[in-house]
């Protein structure tokens, strides 16, 4: 099955770039050309591009690594939490907060402060506060949870971070490139490629663009998570496999060689109708006399 097509790509309008006036030079080995002032992409280029991205995560996503997905601008901020809830991984959509990933540290303080509103919201607390101070905290739980609530769950650094649009979110990859956290990022015309370790040239404005690129990174982690199932399946299945050869009964043995067999015990009941059938026996010599 292909990881996409030529036809979605271009019904996605994939292949349209900035004005030729705001294009970046470290971009032309992906330019085709250019039409009524716009730079075109060269969608062969695209198409290996997102299949040695789409690759690379699934083999990130396989060794039980996260991969964040970063999108701050209107257009990518609906497909990027969508497509991230779909895999189960973390999305920031909002806007990146410097130190996301060189100083995640402090940031695990917010995530833990979030979470501890969170105790306070559900487990009565707020009811022994006054309105003010109820108040506050909504405000501030609000707050966190449009910055953080994304990455929430995140225990530690994730194995690779997916950027739409690197212009906007330079932050981000420069955090990435200095915790050596390999970048799959979207590069439109007017972006830098170099630094990135998985560029896809493509359009970052369009939405439909944005939301294919997505869901094919959205799809890598999901395959790597469906083959991590098959496996403990088949792991399960040879377990069960190698208890039932094991746990064969005794009495299910059949007996070939009876020269050394004994014979069990016997029951009870048997034994008490042997007695009474040797109580009933009647001596023949005495009733012939």
């Amino acid at each position: 099955m292909a990881v996409v097509t030529m036809k979605s790509l271009l019904e996605s309008g994939v292949h349209f770039g900035h004005q030729v006036k705001r294009w970046d030079p470290r971009m032309s080995k992906y330019i085709f050309g250019s039409r009524n002032g716009i730079h075109i992409i060269d969608l062969q280029k695209t198409i290996a591009a997102i299949k040695e991205s789409y690759e690379a995560v699934r083999k990130i996503a396989a060794s039980g690594k996260s991969v964040l997905f970063v999108g701050t601008k209107k257009q990518a901020q609906q497909a990027i939490q969508k497509e991230a809830e779909r895999c189960g991984q973390f999305y920031v959509n909002n806007r990146w907060l410097g130190g996301m990933l060189t100083n995640f540290s402090t940031i695990k303080k917010s995530l833990q402060r979030l979470k501890k509103i969170e105790k306070m919201e559900v487990d009565g607390t707020f009811e022994n506060l006054t309105k003010k101070e109820v108040a506050g905290l909504q405000k501030e739980k609000a707050k966190l949870e449009k910055n953080l609530g994304g990455i929430k769950e995140m225990k530690e650094l994730p194995g690779a971070i997916f950027v739409i649009d690197t212009h906007k979110e330079a932050i981000a990859v420069a955090e990435a490139r200095r915790m050596g956290i390999p970048v799959v990022a979207v590069v439109d015309t007017n972006s830098n490629p170099e630094g990135i370790d998985y560029p896809i040239p493509g359009n970052d404005d369009a939405i439909r663009a944005i939301t294919l690129f997505t869901s094919i990174i959205a799809n890598a982690v999901m395959e790597a998570n469906n083959e991590e199932g098959l496996k403990i399946i088949e792991n399960l299945g040879d377990e069960d496999e190698v208890q039932t050869d094991a746990a064969v009964k005794r009495e299910d043995v059949e007996i070939d060689d009876y020269s050394n067999y004994q014979p069990t015990e016997q029951k009870d009941e048997d034994s008490k109708d042997d007695d009474d059938s040797a109580d009933q026996m009647v001596d023949e010599d005495k009733l012939y006399k």
